[in-house]
């Protein structure tokens, strides 16, 4: 009997991981009822990420109410392993795009501040790990907002703080230290990323995804600038670091002032789900997320999957809610956007199922 992996991301906004795997694999029964399928909604440290470690280690939610993206309260959950040891956060769970409606989205003023609460919450519980999974996020602070809430504080030439958001670090003068959480020192903190973005350059964290945090050409030039400030200020060297440029350039600003461990988002929840045995055990691997483009292939999990499975030699299926244009098909053997495939008005999981059934039937 053929075996099929089926392993897609979240479809933004609209579709969970486990939403999306459960609508493909529907799609996929009605379309080859002979084929067995071994179904691994995935994560790459954005949003799925607590998800799919805590399925696959086991362990408990943790919810506090915390600062969103503009500063108004929002109820976000974090997740603990190894019996309390290991606190895993998506930064998107309080700093997140999803929590903004697209009018309110603007990147030169939202902040980190909610993730730096719940990253403290996780200190003061006595965790010796955090996992910091990056991804989705609303902001482009370099991180300053999260670790202003742990204790570090911002300066202009007054030795005044600056206000939240990325566009007020071109003001910065200077980083005090003296205030920062004393557990900081005491954990390992891994920084999960799903892209390997750099802090700047056109494939750096304002030139790349500040538009679609709602940032038009004038307000990514700003922040272009702004974060190159925070960089020479702090640590020059570390602005290419593959990484850093993730969430805004949170990457960077844990990398550079908290000794955070840039890893990637993929491996780590791949680890944990088996993903090498059971690709190992699959003649073909179906993956998916909601738009299929450039971005996909900077770390992000459905092309580290393809590639890890184009190793081995199984054919690899990206099923993308929309392709944008141009956009090279590699490292995918297919790519079907599932938006030109269903008929009008249906729904993304309706959508998903038949282009999954469509699929799955031609290969019969």
């Amino acid at each position: 009997m053929s075996r099929w992996l089926v392993a897609p991301q979240e479809f933004k906004g609209t579709l969970t991981a486990a939403e999306a795997a459960a609508a493909l694999a529907e799609g996929l029964r009605q379309g080859a009822p002979g084929v067995e399928l071994d179904v691994a909604p995935l994560a790459d440290g954005g949003p799925g990420t607590v998800d799919a470690l805590l399925a696959g280690l086991g362990g408990e939610r943790v919810t506090c109410t915390v600062q969103g993206p503009l500063g108004a309260p929002v109820r976000a959950t974090y997740g603990l392993l190894d019996s309390g040891r290991t606190a895993i956060i998506e930064m998107a769970a309080a700093s997140g795009l999803t929590l903004l409606a697209p009018g309110e989205r603007d990147p030169r003023h939202a902040s980190t501040s909610g993730t730096g609460e719940l990253m403290r919450d996780a200190l003061e519980r006595g965790c010796a790990r955090l996992i910091l999974g990056l991804g989705g996020s609303a902001t482009n602070d370099g991180g300053t907002g999260a670790l202003s809430a742990l204790g570090f504080r911002f300066l202009d030439a007054n030795g005044e703080p600056l206000p939240p958001g990325g566009a007020a670090l071109k003001r910065l003068a200077r980083v005090d230290t003296s205030g920062r959480h004393p557990r900081l020192s005491e954990v390992e903190l891994l920084v999960a990323t799903d892209v390997t973005a750099p802090l700047l350059g056109p494939d750096g964290a304002s030139r790349l995804f500040g538009p679609q945090k709602g940032a038009d050409e004038a307000a990514v030039a700003g922040l272009e600038s702004a974060l190159a400030r925070l960089a020479e200020v702090v640590a020059p060297a570390l602005a290419q670091t593959p990484g850093a440029g993730a969430a805004g350039g949170f990457g960077y600003g844990l990398l550079a002032l908290a000794s955070g461990k840039i890893t990637s988002g993929y491996e780590l929840v791949a680890r944990t789900l088996r993903l090498s045995e059971r690709l190992a055990a699959a003649q073909a691997v179906l993956t998916g997320e909601g738009r299929f483009d450039r971005q996909t292939a900077l770390g992000k999990g459905p092309g580290a999957l393809a590639r890890e499975a184009r190793a081995l030699g199984r054919h690899t299926v990206m099923f993308a809610g929309a392709v944008a244009p141009g956009t090279d098909g590699a490292p995918f053997d297919e790519v079907v956007e599932v938006s030109a495939l269903a008929p009008p008005g249906v729904s993304h999981a309706e959508a998903l199922r038949h282009a999954g059934r469509w699929w799955a039937s031609r290969q019969r």
